[in-house]
């Protein structure tokens, strides 16, 4: 059997239209985006604007960020953890069955529990039952010691609860989150087998990366472990495929049935010059993204300062399908500026009028989403 060979220059057309990111972006359909991704990562830093909200802002350009928490309290999307903690489309509940379960073992006992006894998850799970929503402002235990990391009883047996799929999160009032009881939150939906879940969410995966390796597979949703997905990938329906990195070597793949025929339909890449979040989805595996673009790009906000080579909250530049480069760029909502303090351009990556031109529309959109009034630069 031949095996399948897909050229770099179609791997990342392929890579960048599985991801949103190939067409220029037009309405405000963030569900149709988080469907589309699977899930969006939330985090709390905000340089910008933080960054599930970019995320849908660079697939969605009228998107804005009260979006988000409409479709929560609509209970269109529901939060839980994949790697991280995101958001997901409400039609993965069914498959996310086993997840609720796998994280309670994960935390059970572990520092988010800690102290967080049996007596004060029945308490907190009671006043919720009789109070409704609550967010971690509601409780007052205290850590007697305060260090890094460390967290109130209260709020490690609020994650833990959330964790297991016994509270869920209702809605959000910024970034503070409000519990509710996971009967109030989710609908009834399909008990489906364990086995049935595993083959789902390994389909549902691959299907979103168009083409990956088994490892990449099972990162995916952080929710199958690397046994099932082998298990899964030895009996499911999948092409296999060998990908061209950006060096020209070449590595063993598995790919969605219908690959051929996305790779006869994928679009070119738009020109748009465009600002990515380092927490898109497209880039979040950095070893994957220096094999398929030969960008090297790390986040440098957990390295000291004085060893970081970019900076705290560095954005990639996307354009096309290549990246040229990067930009530090910061917010000041008070103020209403977007200052951008400085913009590196890859090797052999020209700034030109154009280039540039490209990179001001860029700079401008991203301020309507963050609600600032001008772009200024850093002297």
């Amino acid at each position: 059997m031949t095996v399948l060979r897909i050229s770099n220059a179609d791997a990342r057309r392929l890579w960048l239209s599985a991801h949103g990111l190939s067409g220029a972006p037009s309405g405000s359909d963030a569900m149709g985006v988080i469907r589309e991704l699977g899930f969006v990562q939330l985090d709390t830093i905000q340089v910008v604007s933080r960054a599930h909200h970019h995320i849908l802002w660079s697939r969605a350009q009228s998107y804005r960020e009260p979006m988000l928490d409409k479709l929560l309290r609509k209970r269109q999307v529901f939060e839980h953890f994949t790697h991280d903690a995101s958001v997901l489309p409400m039609e993965m509940l069914p498959l996310w069955q086993r997840q609720f379960a796998r994280m309670k073992r994960k935390v059970g006992g572990s520092w988010y529990v800690g102290v967080a006894s049996d007596v004060l998850t029945q308490e907190i799970l009671t006043r919720v039952r009789e109070e409704g929503p609550l967010c971690t402002r509601d409780f007052d235990t205290v850590v007697e010691k305060r260090a890094m990391w460390q967290r109130p009883p209260h709020k490690k047996a609020l994650e833990y609860l959330w964790y297991a799929g016994e509270l869920a999160t209702c809605h959000r009032e910024g970034v503070i989150k409000y519990y509710d009881l996971a009967e109030r939150v989710f609908p009834e939906v399909e008990v489906l087998p364990e086995q049935g879940q595993i083959d789902g969410l390994c389909a549902a995966a691959l299907d979103r990366l168009g083409f990956g390796s088994v490892t990449e597979i099972r990162k995916f949703w952080d929710a199958v472990d690397p046994a099932e997905v082998n298990a899964w990938a030895d009996a499911a329906d999948v092409i296999p495929v060998e990908i061209e990195a950006a060096d020209g070597t070449w590595s063993a793949a598995l790919a969605a049935p219908d690959i051929e025929a996305r790779l006869s339909s994928v679009p070119e890449s738009t020109g748009r010059l465009r600002i990515l979040n380092p927490f898109d989805p497209a880039i979040r595996d950095r070893v994957r993204l220096k094999r398929l673009f030969g960008f090297d790009y790390t986040v440098e906000m957990f390295v000291p300062e004085a060893k970081r080579q970019w900076g705290y909250y560095v954005y990639p530049l996307l354009e096309g399908a290549r990246f040229v480069g990067r930009i530090d760029a910061k917010g000041d909502r008070k103020r209403g500026t977007l200052t951008v303090n400085r913009v590196w351009w890859e090797p052999g990556v020209r700034p030109s009028k154009a280039r540039d031109a490209r990179l001001a529309a860029e700079l401008d959109r991203l301020c309507r989403l963050a609600g600032l009034s001008q772009v200024q630069w850093a002297a």
